[in-house]
């Protein structure tokens, strides 16, 4: 078994959707196995967008995953991470098919409804960076 690492952005809370997405997930046989709600400082933004934090656009990913508390969810499964990314669809919720949670929900690059782990490594240090070992129900 796989585990994986969800957040639920901002625009999936204002557009209350959180149920919905949750749904899908669960439908897929995902098992949650941590949820919990927190605004997101950016000490914790900018570790988790390193890869971005130095390019001119991050503080619009800050100020957009800062503007409200999300949802974060710790899920386990069978190959989660690539199930996970296809029910998602593409990052660029444009470019997504209907069907999936980004081509039926999302807007754009940004407002894309979820951030999911693209690696078995990266859900693992996303895993850590937001949940404490106690905090995971296996």
């Amino acid at each position: 078994m796989q585990r994986t690492f969800i957040i639920f952005k901002p625009d999936c809370m204002e557009k209350r959707l959180v149920g919905t997405v949750l749904d899908r997930f669960e439908r897929a046989g995902f098992t949650v196995i941590g949820c919990k709600m927190m605004r997101l400082p950016p000490a914790v933004l900018r570790e988790h967008y390193a890869h971005v934090a130095n390019l001119p656009f991050y503080p619009e990913i800050e100020a957009f995953m800062s503007s409200r508390p999300v949802i974060i969810l710790a899920l386990q499964g069978d190959n989660i991470v690539q199930r996970v990314r296809d029910l998602l669809g593409p990052t660029d919720s444009r470019k997504a098919a209907k069907g999936t949670i980004r081509g039926d929900f999302g807007l754009e690059m940004m407002k894309n409804v979820v951030h999911a782990s693209d690696s078995n490594e990266n859900a693992q240090a996303e895993l850590r960076r937001f949940f404490k070992p106690e905090e995971l129900f296996v």
